[in-house]
C-alpha cells in the first residue's frame, strides 16, 4: 500500500498516465488521488499549485518529496522501489541505454504529435499558415516512421527497449495510444499498432486506462491522414 502518496491527475493526459502505470508496476496500490476536470478549471484550484507552483498536473507527492515532472517522478518511484514489482531500468549496459535512449525520445515525439494535434490552440491565429500545419504534419511523419522502424528492427512482439517492458514502455506508450485515439492509421503504421496491441493488454494498462476513453473510445480522427 501506497497511503503517504498523493497523486493529483487529469483523465487521459499521458504525462499522468505514465505515473499511473509505474505506480502500478512497482505494486503501489492504494495511493491518495484526486482526479480534476480539465474543462472545469480544477487544476487552477489553489490545492494544485500548493504541490505545483506551475499549476500543471500531475502533481505528485511523496511523503514530503514532491515531483511534478511525469519522467521524473517515474524515475524517482523506480529508484526507490527497485525490488518491488517490475524492475524497469535493465541491469545490462545495452539494454539500459537503449530504455533511456528511447524514453527521452518521447518527449519530441510527444510534442509533434501535440503541434499536429492542438495546430489551433498552440500557435495564434495570426501565425497558423497551410504551410507551417504541412511542416508539422511531415515532422510527424518523419517521427513516426522513425519510431515504426525501430519496432521493426526489434522484431514482432518487442518492447521499446527489447524483450523486456522498461520504464521506456512506461513514459512513451501513452504518447503511442494517444495518437491512435486521434485516429493513427493501423495500416500505414502496423508495428506501432501491434505495440499498441500488445500494450492494451498488460494489466497495469489495463487498471489505469483513461476513465474517459472508456465512454469515448475514439476522439477526433486528426491523425487519420498521417
Amino acid at each position: 500500500m501506497a497511503t503517504d502518496m498523493t497523486l493529483m491527475w487529469f483523465s487521459g493526459s499521458p504525462p499522468c498516465w505514465r505515473v499511473m502505470i509505474a505506480l502500478e508496476e512497482k505494486n503501489l496500490q492504494g495511493y491518495n488521488q484526486k482526479l480534476l476536470d480539465f474543462l472545469k478549471g480544477e487544476h487552477k484550484s489553489q490545492e494544485v499549485p500548493d504541490i505545483n507552483p506551475r499549476g500543471q498536473l500531475p502533481a505528485f507527492k511523496h511523503g514530503n518529496n514532491i515531483l511534478n515532472e511525469s519522467y521524473a517522478t517515474c524515475l524517482y518511484l523506480e529508484e526507490q522501489f527497485k525490488s518491488q514489482g517490475t524492475r524497469l531500468i535493465p541491469m545490462a549496459a545495452p539494454e539500459q541505454a537503449l530504455t533511456y535512449q528511447r524514453m527521452f525520445e518521447g518527449v519530441p515525439f510527444m510534442d509533434k504529435i501535440a503541434n499536429v494535434i492542438y495546430y489551433d490552440w498552440k500557435f495564434p491565429e495570426g501565425e497558423r499558415h497551410d504551410s507551417s500545419l504541412k511542416r508539422h504534419r511531415e515532422a510527424l511523419t518523419a517521427e513516426l516512421k522513425l519510431w515504426e522502424g525501430y519496432l521493426e528492427k526489434l522484431g514482432a512482439g518487442s518492447y521499446l527497449a527489447g524483450k523486456n517492458f522498461t520504464l521506456a514502455d512506461v513514459v512513451v506508450f501513452p504518447c503511442i495510444a494517444y495518437a491512435f485515439r486521434f485516429g493513427l492509421s493501423e495500416k500505414n503504421y502496423p508495428r506501432l499498432a501491434g505495440y499498441y496491441g500488445l500494450l492494451k493488454e498488460r494489466p497495469s494498462v489495463k487498471t489505469s486506462w483513461p476513465k474517459n476513453w472508456l465512454e469515448t473510445p475514439q476522439a477526433e480522427d486528426k491523425l487519420k491522414d498521417i
